[in-house]
């Protein structure tokens, strides 16, 4: 059985080695990692192979299936993150701010790695390679406690990393992966204060609440993603359409999926019947009775309005107006990712303000929520909170400051 503490402690004194490294030495490392996750590619893909079979026969949604299914292009997208963070500055020891004070005393503000990271998360194996290199890359070490499905993939993984690391400047023990599949190894990572600095649950909403409640370390909460788009009346109806079917088909496991659209009561008739005719054979639509007049749908209950379904299931509601629709968002959604689709630039310019979310979108797709798609090479997750980092976690979120005094004698009087 892996001694969870020793590991944490041992990662924390091997952070204040890495922190001391130079950006050359950790992209080099990151580089061979890649060398090394493209060389033990057949080996990953078997295991993968293994952990689909099972999901599979243990009845999981075909949705969640694909979030944890991998194959040569979605490993060599992998690698193609590890790259994008390469390319990035270097995030620590930066300086947003440099004052002198009146006493001759000069103080700078500088950027610097939060220390060890802690991170529980299900399915997605490629938030192991992600949450790793954005780590490395900060400066900080990480713990990693997958979820069962995806044990014998993450296993793998985790070798192949600590393999290139073996071949750079880097210890590879700067990451370590939990194997004991039993929760109360949740429970005990939630009590790693003094050597976790952080820790970040990525799944669904028990995981992540439970984490939040129950944790002593810090946590950072990710993000359960109940998506909206609001039709207006002024939309383009091919363009919303075509955001709809995107927003909601791309990928329906994943948190930036839409669940919920709501369609304003005066393009109703003209609207719902051109979605229905395009979406019918793809989701099962559940909608309130004003959707259920026009268009064949079940039932929406009021459970459906909080739903993140992570299925080939819609819900559609009618609603009287702006106002209507933003009040529907703030009360049902999840702050993760919203958006508008209008011709109407005040509309747009109002549910900005008001939609209570990490990413609010006009006139283009929830999808967009990612961190890759934002520059930031991956991410840790989708950050719902508004306390220290929101929406996409990527490099500038994973790094605190500390004030560096610089002085030639002075004294307080």
């Amino acid at each position: 059985m892996q001694d969870i503490r020793a590991m944490a402690s041992e990662l924390k004194k091997n952070q204040r080695k890495l922190e001391m490294t130079s950006l050359e030495e950790r992209n080099g490392a990151l580089m061979k990692v890649i060398d090394s996750l493209l060389e033990n590619r057949q080996k990953i893909l078997e295991m993968n192979k293994i952990d689909v079979n099972n999901a599979r026969e243990k009845g999981m949604k075909e949705g969640l299936v694909d979030r944890l299914y991998l194959d040569d292009k979605r490993l060599a997208d992998i690698a193609d993150n590890i790259h994008s963070i390469v390319k990035l500055d270097d995030p620590i020891w930066n300086s947003s701010k440099v004052f002198t004070r009146p006493n001759g005393l000069t103080i700078a503000k500088m950027t610097v790695p939060i220390g060890v990271i802690g991170i529980i998360y299900e399915s997605r194996p490629n938030v192991t390679v992600d949450a790793f290199s954005l780590a490395i890359k900060s400066g900080n070490t990480i713990l990693l406690k997958g979820s069962s499905s995806s044990i014998n993939t993450n296993i793998e993984i985790v070798k192949a990393i600590k393999s290139g690391l073996r071949k750079s400047s880097i210890t590879e023990n700067v990451v370590f992966f939990i194997e004991d599949e039993r929760r109360e190894v949740a429970d005990e990572m939630m009590n790693l204060t003094g050597v976790l600095d952080l820790l970040i649950p990525r799944g669904g909403k028990e995981l992540i609440n439970y984490v939040v409640e129950h944790s002593k370390v810090p946590t950072l909460k990710t993000g359960e993603g109940n998506c909206h788009i609001f039709v207006d009346d002024t939309a383009n109806f091919k363009m919303a359409i075509d955001i709809i079917k995107n927003a909601k088909l791309q990928r329906v496991g994943v948190c930036n999926a839409c669940e919920t659209v709501l369609v304003h009561e005066k393009i109703k008739d003209d609207f719902l019947p051109l979605l229905y005719e395009e979406i019918q054979d793809k989701v099962e639509i559940r909608g309130c009775e004003r959707v259920r007049e026009i268009i064949s749908a079940k039932v929406a209950k009021e459970s459906d309005w909080y739903e993140e379904y992570l299925d080939y299931i819609l819900a559609i509601k009618v609603v009287d107006s702006l106002d209507d629709a933003i009040d529907h968002i703030n009360k049902y959604g999840t702050m993760h990712s919203e958006a508008i689709i209008t011709n109407d630039l005040n509309n747009a310019y109002i549910f900005q303000k008001r939609v209570d979310a990490s990413c609010v979108y006009v006139n283009a797709s929830t999808r967009f929520s990612d961190g890759t798609e934002f520059g930031f090479g991956a991410e840790m997750g989708i950050s719902t909170q508004k306390l220290h980092a929101r929406g996409p976690v990527g490099l500038e979120q994973l790094v605190t400051y500390k004030y560096v005094v610089m002085g030639n004698g002075q004294i307080r009087k």
